[in-house]
Formats: structure tokens, C-alpha cells, sequence
């Protein structure tokens, strides 16, 4: 079943989109992602513009975590609180990186600057991620008990000032890491098409030192506000969100998002961690590739899209 794309202006095949918006769903419920950092490059590989993937994604990403985010708040996994102070920072942050990626369509440099931020960070946070969770795994096969990163735990984040109880977090903390925090995973949704949950849940847990099962559902409950709010500003700023594109994401992603949160009760914390920073490695080494290869054609005209 063929559909036209307004926006992107190609005709593409419903069930193959269908498809890949439940898995990321599924990934979505069950990670706590928004499931940006892996849609986003499967759009641009299946051809669709970058900046059109970018904004698309974006509205996908709310619908997928609307699921998940209902689906870890009916089981206590959600601290409001920290979800507020996080989607504070991230709106700013939002809002700051939605311009930069029209000056970036303006200066021509704009997917080469989206496979570069995409490379470096996914590399990163997927490497620290897959080591620590080993690390973990190892330990407790030798019978060791992991180090335990204790809810409220002293750290340099405690003697900061502003700070505030987090309840269901079990944390007193400052205010300024979860804002900072919520500001540099806005921001990053904005310019990469991202939830941010790749980074927003190693933080919370190794940084923030928040309980496992809590960042799942908070760090949803933050993507969903800070998502909505950036396919906004795309749509009305950089007219890149092609709403038949993300209604049939969408409507994979809802159904996902729900076997992908009952999956994820049935795995251990460092065992999640362990599967996300896999799948983490694997998109960054894709987008790598891409950077590298010879293109099969090394000239082509184009319009672009949303030009002016």
C-alpha cells in the first residue's frame, strides 16, 4: 500500500513506516526512550529529507511516549516533580535548538552537522553504557555485589544550592542538575530528532543517582512535554513535519510502546542497560558508515525542501 508524503514529497509504503513505528514503540515502552536516536537515521536511510525526518520524528516520538509514559505512571514510575524541573530546562533548551537548525538549512550544513552530533554522542553514552553494564553483569555472576547507587547517596551534586525533595526519587537534592540536565536533552531533540533518552536515563541513574524503574517513567514523562512543544516550533519555524508521515509512526508506536512496557518489567536493571547501550553502538556505527562510503552518486540536484 503506496501513500504520497506532502512534505517529503515521495511516495513510500505504509506497512514498512507502520512497522518500524512499533518497533521503536516497543523500544520506547520498554527502554524508556523516546526512540528518536534510532527512527530518526532509519527515516533519512529510507530516503526521507533529514530536516523532514528531524521535525517528523519529533511529533512520533510524542505519541510513543504518551503509551509509555501511561503505562510506567499506572505502575508508580513516575516522579512529577523531577519530570517538571527536567521539562523546564528542556523547553529552553528546545527552543534555542530549533533555531539553530534553521541557520544550519540556511548555511547548507545541516545533515552533515545532524550525522556528526549523531556519531559522537550515541558513541560516547553507547560505550560508558555497555562497559558499566559488563561490568555489572560480571560482578554479580562471581558472586560480588554491585556497588549500589543508593537513592540520596552523597555526592558533589549535594552541596550545590536551591534544593529540592524528590519524594518518589527518595532524593534531596539542587535543582540545577535536573534543570541543566533538562536544557542539554531539549536542546539536542531539537537539532538530532531525538527523545533524548539515551542520555536522559544514564544521567539520571549515574549522575542524579535516581532508582532504575523511576527514570523509566520520568524520563518519558519529560520527553513526551519537551517533544511536544519542539514539533511545534518545527512546524510553524522550519515547516518540516509531515503529518501523514507521523500519523502512521504514530499509530505503530501506541501499540509498541505497550508490549514494549510489560517486556521491561521482566528484565533486570544492568541487563536493560546492557540491550539499550548494544542497540545505541550499533545506530552510531551505521551513521559512521554513511559518513565514510563513497555515495553512488557523487552529484545530485535537488530543491530543498521547506526552502524559501
Amino acid at each position: 500500500m503506496t501513500l504520497y508524503l506532502p512534505i517529503a514529497e515521495m511516495p513510500v509504503n505504509v506497512l514498512v513506516f507502520l512497522g518500524m513505528g512499533a518497533a521503536v514503540g516497543f523500544l520506547s515502552g520498554m527502554f524508556g526512550v523516546g526512540g528518536g536516536f534510532l527512527m530518526t537515521p532509519l527515516l533519512i536511510f529510507s530516503g526521507i529529507p533529514p530536516a523532514v525526518a528531524i521535525g517528523t520524528e519529533a511529533a512520533q516520538i510524542v505519541a510513543s511516549s504518551v503509551s509509555g509514559a501511561i503505562a510506567q505512571y499506572q505502575r508508580r514510575n513516575v516522579d512529577i516533580k523531577m519530570g517538571l524541573v527536567l521539562l523546564l530546562g528542556g523547553i529552553v533548551g528546545s527552543v534555542c535548538g530549533v533555531q539553530i537548525v534553521k541557520e544550519l538549512r540556511q548555511l547548507g550544513q545541516f545533515e552533515l552537522f545532524v550525522s556528526l552530533a549523531y556519531v559522537i554522542f550515541l558513541g560516547i553514552i553507547g560505550a560508558l553504557m555497555l562497559i558499566e553494564s559488563l561490568n555489572t553483569m560480571r560482578k554479580a555472576r562471581a558472586g560480588h555485589a554491585p556497588s549500589a547507587r543508593r537513592p540520596g547517596q552523597h555526592s558533589w551534586i549535594h552541596g550545590l544550592p536551591f534544593k529540592m525533595r524528590f519524594h518518589r526519587s527518595k532524593l534531596y537534592i539542587s535543582a540545577i542538575p535536573p534543570l541543566l540536565l533538562g536544557g542539554f536533552v531539549g536542546f539536542l531533540g531539537a537539532i538530532m530528532g531525538v527523545g533524548g533518552g539515551f542520555i536522559i536515563v544514564p544521567a539520571m541513574i549515574y549522575l542524579l543517582r535516581v532508582p532504575t524503574n523511576v527514570v523509566v517513567g520520568t524520563s518519558l514523562f519529560q520527553i513526551l512535554f519537551v517533544t511536544a512543544v519542539t514539533t511545534i516550533l518545527h512546524a510553524i519555524q522550519n515547516y518540516t513535519v509531515d503529518i501523514v508521515l507521523a500519523l502512521i509512526l504514530m499509530i505503530g508506536s501506541v501499540i509498541g510502546a505497550q508490549f514494549g512496557a510489560v517486556a521491561g518489567e521482566k528484565l533486570k536493571g544492568e541487563q536493560l542497560r546492557f540491550l539499550l547501550a548494544g542497540l545505541v553502538l550499533l545506530v552510531c556505527l551505521r551513521v559512521a558508515w554513511n559518513l565514510v562510503v563513497m555515495p553512488s552518486e557523487l552529484y545530485s540536484i535537488t530543491s530543498v525542501v521547506g526552502g524559501h
